[in-house]
């Protein structure tokens, strides 16, 4: 059995994270900020210029390569519409539906923790600003 390391467990059958583990470009495609916020605004089908219009500061850019990303990893499904001009939409797939609960826990507490995390940052600032700069 294997142990992730995440749980405890002894040290000599802890995971190691090496850069050839199948798990970092996942992790780092789902746990990337634009990716979180599209799969969260992605209740029902959404086409692009709503997902851009709901996610200030993203770059037209940005959220392309981003939905590329989360549809080759099978969390999204881009849908072309037979409108005029023709339109795309993109929703989630049972794999991305998936992801929902977790996503929506991490963003509970997020809300949750908001408030003591900005203390904490404030707190810290006011520490560095006090030491004495490294020679």
């Amino acid at each position: 059995m294997k142990d992730t390391g995440l749980h405890g467990g002894d040290a000599e059958k802890r995971t190691v994270f090496r850069a050839d583990c199948p798990s970092r470009p996942i992790l780092d495609q789902i746990a990337d900020k634009w990716s979180m916020m599209v799969m969260a605004l992605l209740e029902r089908p959404t086409r692009f210029n709503e997902l851009k219009r709901n996610l200030e500061g993203i770059t037209q850019r940005v959220l392309t390569q981003t939905l590329r990303r989360l549809e080759r990893n099978g969390m999204i499904r881009r849908t072309v519409l037979a409108t005029s001009p023709v339109g795309v939409e993109y929703s989630l797939t049972p794999l991305g539906e998936s992801l929902r609960e977790p996503f929506g826990h991490l963003y509970d507490w997020t809300v949750a923790h908001s408030g003591e995390i900005q203390n904490c940052q404030r707190a810290y600032d006011t520490r560095a600003d006090a030491r004495p700069q490294a020679e």
